[in-house]
C-alpha cells in the first residue's frame, strides 16, 4: 500500500504543475487554481488506491481539478464577482470533457500544447509582467513553477518567510484585480518581459539540477520540464539570441547528468567523472546553439551565453587534466563583469585553483560571502595545502550551515573522515594527490 500511495503522489506531483498552469488560465485566479489543485490530489489519493491510477491520469486530475473549482466558486457564493467565471467553467465542465476513457491526445485537442498556447509558458510570461517587482516575479515563478515553500523561497531571495509571503499574496491580488492576461505577450511587449522569462526557465533547471535539499542530486522531472519550456520559447523567438542561449545552455548542462551520480545515486565530482556517459548529441547541439546565439548578437555574449561558452569548455575535451582552466577563468572574469553573483565568484575561485594558484584562490575567497559551499571550497584548496586540520574545520562548517538533508552531504561526510585521517597521519608513502 505505502508503494501505490508512493505512486499515486508521484504522478500527481509530475502532472500537478502543467494542471494547475491550465486552470489558473482558466479561472485567473491563482489561489482558486491552487485550492481546486490540492482538492483534486486529496481526490486521488483517496480513489486511486481503491479504483487504481487511470490511464490518463492528467485528464482525470484536470476535469476533477475543474469540478472542484466550481465547487470552491460555490462555496464562497461569490456571485456577484464570480458568476460569469462560474457560467465558462460550468460549460468547461461539459459531456464530453466528463466521458469515460478520456485520453491523452483528446485532451490535447480540447487544451492545444502548441508552442503559443502552453500554459506553463503563458504562466511563465504571466509571472514575469513588467508590473510586478523583479522580485515578485521570482518569487511567484518559484512558487507555481517549482513548487516551493515560503521558506524556501525566502532563502533564494534573502528575505524573510512572512515577507515573502507577503508577497505572494499581493502578487496574485495585483494579477486577479489587473485582471493580467495568461497569454503570449504580443511582439511590442517581448523586451519587457524576455530577460525575466528566461532567468525564470533557468531557475527552474537549477532548482531540479541542484536541488537545495533531499537525498537525490537532481529532479530529473524538473530538468526534463525546464528544458521542454526552453524549446518551446526558442521555438517561439529563433531569432533572438538570448532563449537560444539559455537552451545551449540547458543541454550543455543536461549531457552530463547521466555522469553525476555513481550506482548508489551519490554525487560524483567533476574530475571522476566517466566521461564516456556524457551525452555527445547533446553536447553537440548545445555548441551548434551556442554559437548561433553568438552570431545573432554579433559576439557580445551576454550572462547566458558566457555561462554556456564555460560548459562547452568542460564538455569539449576528453579528460579533466586536459580542460583550459585560464580559458575557463577568462570566461568568468567576463561573466562578473557582465553578471556580478556570488555563485560566479565561487566557481571562478576554482578555476584559479585549477590554474595551480591555489594561494591566489584562498585570498580571493576572503572577498566572497560565507556559506556551506564556500566552506567546502575552501576545506578543498586547504588540503592541497596540506592543511588538513583546517580543511576537516571547513568542512565541519559545510555540513553545519547545509540543510539536514543535502545531495552532497555524504560525500562530504566521507571527505571529511578522509582529511581527519591525514590530519592525524598526513605523510603518504605513496605521494599521492590528497584528494
Amino acid at each position: 500500500m505505502d508503494q501505490q500511495y508512493g505512486v499515486i503522489a508521484e504522478t500527481i506531483r509530475v502532472e500537478g504543475t502543467r494542471i494547475l498552469a491550465t486552470l489558473i488560465r482558466t479561472v485567473g485566479d491563482v489561489q482558486l487554481a491552487e485550492d481546486a489543485v490540492q482538492e483534486a490530489a486529496l481526490a486521488a489519493l483517496g480513489a486511486w488506491p481503491v479504483t487504481g491510477v487511470p490511464p490518463e491520469p492528467r485528464a482525470w486530475l484536470t476535469v476533477t481539478a475543474r469540478r472542484k473549482a466550481i465547487d470552491i466558486i460555490r462555496r464562497e457564493q461569490r456571485r456577484t464577482d464570480k458568476e460569469r467565471d462560474g457560467s465558462e467553467l460550468l460549460e468547461l465542465n461539459r459531456p464530453e470533457l466528463n466521458r469515460p476513457g478520456l485520453n491523452r491526445s483528446e485532451l490535447d485537442v480540447l487544451e492545444p500544447d502548441e508552442v503559443v498556447q502552453d500554459d506553463l509558458l503563458r504562466l511563465i510570461f504571466t509571472c514575469c509582467h513588467p508590473s510586478l517587482s523583479p522580485p515578485t516575479r521570482v518569487a511567484l515563478a518559484l512558487r507555481t513553477l517549482c513548487g516551493l515553500t515560503s521558506a524556501q523561497i525566502a532563502g533564494v531571495l534573502l528575505s524573510t518567510e512572512v515577507a515573502t509571503t507577503k508577497r505572494l499574496v499581493r502578487a496574485r491580488q495585483k494579477i486577479a484585480a489587473a485582471r493580467i492576461p495568461y497569454r503570449v505577450p504580443s511582439e511590442a511587449e517581448l523586451p519587457d518581459r524576455l530577460p525575466a522569462v528566461c532567468a525564470v526557465i533557468h531557475s527552474l533547471y537549477t532548482a531540479g539540477h541542484a536541488p537545495a535539499e533531499g537525498v537525490a542530486a537532481y529532479d530529473i522531472d524538473l530538468c526534463t520540464e525546464a528544458i521542454r519550456l526552453a524549446e518551446l520559447l526558442h521555438a517561439l523567438l529563433p531569432d533572438q539570441p538570448t532563449p537560444t542561449a539559455v537552451l545551449a545552455l540547458l543541454l550543455l548542462t543536461e549531457a552530463r547528468r547521466p555522469a553525476r551520480v555513481d550506482a548508489a545515486g551519490e554525487v560524483v565530482t567533476l574530475d571522476l567523472q566517466d566521461r564516456s556517459l556524457w551525452d555527445q548529441g547533446l553536447i553537440a547541439r548545445g555548441v551548434a546553439l551556442l554559437n548561433d546565439s553568438l552570431e545573432r548578437s554579433n559576439r557580445q555574449a551576454d550572462a547566458y551565453q558566457l555561462q554556456a561558452a564555460i560548459a562547452a569548455e568542460h564538455a569539449r575535451v576528453p579528460s579533466y587534466p586536459a580542460t583550459d582552466w585560464r580559458e575557463i577563468v577568462r570566461l568568468y572574469d567576463l561573466l562578473l563583469e557582465v553578471s556580478p553573483n556570488p555563485a560566479a565568484e565561487l566557481a571562478r575561485v576554482v578555476a584559479v585553483a585549477e590554474t595551480g594558484q591555489v594561494e591566489v584562490a584562498l585570498n580571493l575567497l576572503t572577498e566572497i560571502p560565507k556559506n556551506s559551499r564556500w566552506h567546502a571550497i575552501r576545506a578543498e584548496l586547504l588540503a592541497r595545502e596540506s592543511r588538513y586540520a583546517e580543511a576537516v574545520t571547513e568542512l565541519d562548517a559545510a555540513l553545519a550551515t547545509a540543510p539536514a538533508t543535502h545531495p552532497e552531504r555524504p560525500h562530504r561526510e566521507r571527505r571529511r573522515a578522509h582529511l581527519q585521517q591525514l590530519a592525524t597521519n598526513p605523510i603518504r608513502p605513496d605521494g599521492a594527490d590528497p584528494r
